[in-house]
């Protein structure tokens, strides 16, 4: 979020599902009161569905906000690590390639030189190239005919701050900004239900699933994907970005994520009918919608949100983002939590709309977008 496997558990598809049905079942509803915890499950198959899913998302996570991928920072040699790694998890699970040329990577060079204000912001990190950012995209092609031309985008950031300088007054400090929450747990829950959705019955719209490079300094990577996606734009019936679902959030009840932008449009409010424990953003005056790569789809008329749990905390944009900070129960149940409601979306011939006045208009001026090989418009299907 902006400032202002290669050994995966075997995920199967209906004990996810029946996890996810008991979670919803269980879990506080957006009126409730209470901020106590859902009560265990009981269930021999839930507990097995919910073990293999843990699994998962501590390994993807070990991973990516590992020292040894010093940060990811953004446009960098470990991004790009960070992308094959994405791109191998798809690969694997015989997702078709989103970007040019029949790769799961698409490539885009940045501006060179930089504006000068992103140097500046840069200037106290690692002295590190800045020339490319890279992006990891895949498609789970539907299955019905009418439907198979809608596409359902799920997205997430690959990329955080990297390593700082060292400071002589402080020969001790963590100097690698981990971004466990951000967001490396939303890189996870992508690639968490990428795996269950590729593993289960055939969705009946197509799936789309993209992680972003560079979405810290000025979301180049979802500008390239919006220079040459994998799909027609006017395609994508919906977009859920997922950014920092690593914490709970004690401004909503345990067990609840929130949508950025939630009064915008339809999306939000039908995918609670759904099952989802969605509700409305609970830090309006922090502008989240503006702040993640959301805000570039819908500013194209794509109806995008950001599902998050971020409750301020101030590990944000410091060396302590680490795993050590990570709420693995929680950071699992969302993740659950979200797979019936995103299954009936990909299943159903609903679309959401804008509310009126929600539509986010263009700005006045704009950055040149990155330069990225340009792939030919194909239906999703």
């Amino acid at each position: 979020m902006r400032p202002t496997r290669s050994s995966r558990p075997a995920l199967h598809f209906q004990a996810v599902l029946f996890f996810a049905a008991a979670l919803i079942a269980t879990a506080p509803t957006a009126q409730a009161q209470s901020k106590k915890p859902s009560k265990p499950f009981d269930s021999a198959k839930a507990q097995t569905a919910l073990a293999d899913l843990t699994r998962e998302v501590r390994a993807d996570m070990a991973f990516l906000a590992d020292d040894d991928l010093h940060g990811r920072g953004s446009a960098t040699r470990d991004e790009h690590i960070a992308a094959l790694f994405a791109a191998s998890q798809f690969q694997s699970l015989g997702l078709e390639p989103g970007g040019p040329a029949g790769s799961y990577l698409q490539k885009s060079t940045l501006p060179d030189p930089l504006p000068e204000r992103l140097k500046q912001r840069l200037a106290r990190f690692e002295d590190t190239p800045h020339k490319e950012t890279w992006n990891a995209i895949a498609i789970l092609p539907g299955s019905d005919p009418k439907l198979k031309g809608e596409v359902i985008l799920l997205t997430a950031h690959l990329d955080h701050l990297g390593v700082a300088k060292p400071d002589p007054a402080k020969p001790d400090a963590d100097l690698i900004y981990n971004g466990a929450d951000d967001d490396a747990s939303g890189t996870t829950a992508v690639l968490a239900l990428a795996h269950v959705l590729a593993t289960g019955p055939r969705p009946k719209r197509t799936v789309v699933f993209a992680l972003f490079g560079s979405e810290e300094i000025g979301g180049f990577g979802a500008r390239a994907f919006l220079a040459a996606p994998p799909t027609p734009l006017t395609n994508i019936v919906a977009n859920l970005e997922f950014e920092m679902i690593g914490r709970p959030d004690p401004a909503v009840p345990a067990g609840t994520l929130w949508l950025t932008g939630y009064e915008r449009s339809t999306l939000g409010p039908e995918l609670a009918k759904q099952g989802a424990n969605l509700v409305q953003d609970p830090h309006p005056k922090e502008q989240f919608f503006q702040r993640s790569d959301n805000i570039a789809l819908a500013r194209q008329g794509v109806i995008a949100h950001t599902v998050s749990s971020f409750g301020l905390h101030t590990d944000y944009h410091h060396p302590s983002d680490d795993l050590s900070t990570i709420d693995f129960t929680h950071m699992t149940n969302a993740i659950a939590s979200m797979v019936t409601p995103i299954r009936w979306l990909t299943d159903s011939p609903w679309k959401p709309v804008w509310n009126p006045g929600g539509k986010p208009e263009l700005p006045a001026t704009r950055p040149a977008p990155p330069t990225a090989p340009q792939t030919p418009a194909r239906n999703a299907g």
